[in-house]
């Protein structure tokens, strides 16, 4: 039995991208619906940090990248959602730490590299004096903090809170199908979705790719009639670590090293423990030591990231911490020389738009792009889209949101 049902824009991948999107074409007026293969977030969006930030990495040379550039506006727009004000309502949005600190230990090169920063972005950061330093560092008994600290515009959300916050005004429009199959039609592109029972055709205006790692099989699958060739995907690997820490003060910070690359030497988040009474966090590591990582065991790359971390923070104690570390993918369209792209990726193929947000931070522009793009395009009337939702939600369950990469530490 073949069921056949319309919709104006079906979203493929319910990560922050997809999910962003839901939120801002709904709002807009357009019909959206959201299919997503397994659980809400459960690529790259809840492996991020959850770091809104302004790119001070990307200007730690002390010029004004392009990249630099097109974030700087970012940690304003998403405060505004997050206040209720802005072009969505994220109130619901958990923020673990208001600001976001820098620090420069005391060699000569991270002095540089963190003086050369602060002048390029003059105005969007500020250098502290010891008494107005974050209490993570504060709080080092016998121990001085060498360099100096800065605090910056960035700040940090919970990505689980995030993806909640997101899909909550819109369950009846969110699917889990495990199998979907892209192909194209005279009215636009059609959709094969597998429900275990029964096969589902779903006519879409337009769809929009946002899986991620998976719009490249999505693409490698599509059949098109067209000439074009669709955009190339590069991944981007990283070796992150979790680590559990008996302290109670969480560290959110960018802590700069010596390398001639503008890659942070340490980029630190933290979570509260489900038994967290004040003491427990697990802390979570990304920069040049999540990159360098993919060289390294998970045996290896634990017993170099507690390395470390002794020489970055003298004052704690390590030796009751609990260990973890696993690979992921950032999935990016393909720059020359692997390169980090810019801004977040739209590119129209037909029917069908291909995204990659390449940036946690950079969603509220992969929302603009899209909406842009779309509406200096002749859709399809909006249908009723009753029925349609009426079956799917028969037919397809929603999908749950991912468990984050530190849950099973907690």
């Amino acid at each position: 039995m073949s069921t056949h049902l319309k919709v104006q824009i079906a979203i493929i991948g319910g990560g922050i991208a997809g999910l962003w999107l839901l939120n801002r074409l709904n709002q807009a007026g357009y019909d959206t619906i959201l299919l997503e293969k397994h659980a809400l977030g459960g690529g790259q969006t809840l492996a991020s940090q959850g770091i809104i930030h302004g790119g001070l990495k990307y200007a730690l040379n002390g010029n004004l990248s392009p990249a630099s550039s097109a974030i700087a506006d970012m940690p304003e727009r998403w405060r505004a959602c997050l206040q209720g004000d802005g072009e969505l309502d994220l109130q619901g949005c958990r923020v673990l730490s208001s600001h976001y600190y820098m620090w420069s230990s005391g060699s000569y090169r991270s002095r540089l590299k963190a003086f050369l920063g602060s002048k390029a972005l003059r105005g969007r950061i500020d250098a502290l004096k010891p008494a107005q330093y974050p209490a993570f560092f504060r709080d080092t008994d016998e121990h001085r903090v060498p360099g100096t600290v800065y605090q910056l515009t960035d700040f940090v959300v919970d990505t689980p809170s995030l993806i909640s916050t997101l899909a909550a005004p819109w369950r009846d429009r969110l699917f889990q199908c495990r199998d979907i199959q892209l192909s194209s039609s005279d009215d636009g592109a059609e959709l094969t979705l597998d429900t275990g029972d029964s096969a589902v055709t779903l006519q879409a205006a337009r769809v929009i790719l946002c899986a991620g790692e998976g719009n490249e099989a999505l693409l490698a699958d599509w059949e098109h009639p067209y000439t074009l060739t669709p955009p190339a995907m590069q991944r981007r690997p990283l070796h992150m670590v979790t680590v559990k820490v008996a302290h109670p003060a969480p560290p959110y910070v960018h802590c700069i090293g010596d390398s001639l690359g503008m890659t942070p030497r340490l980029t630190l988040t933290a979570h509260p423990c489900k038994e967290n009474n004040g003491g427990q966090w697990i802390w979570y590591l990304g920069g040049e030591l999540a990159e360098s990582g993919m060289q390294r065991s998970e045996q290896e790359h634990q017993a170099f990231a507690r390395e470390e971390l002794q020489s970055l923070f003298p004052w704690m104690d390590f030796s009751q911490s609990v260990w973890s570390s696993f690979f992921i993918n950032r999935a990016e369209p393909e720059v020359s020389d692997q390169q980090r792209p810019d801004n977040a990726y739209v590119e129209a193929c037909g029917p069908v738009l291909v995204c990659w947000p390449t940036k946690l931070t950079l969603c509220p522009n992969l929302g603009d792009s899209v909406v842009d793009i779309l509406d200096t395009q002749s859709l399809m009337d909006r249908d009723d889209s009753l029925p349609t939702l009426k079956v799917l939600n028969d037919l397809l369950p929603t999908p749950d949101i991912a468990p984050a990469p530190w849950e099973a530490m907690r």
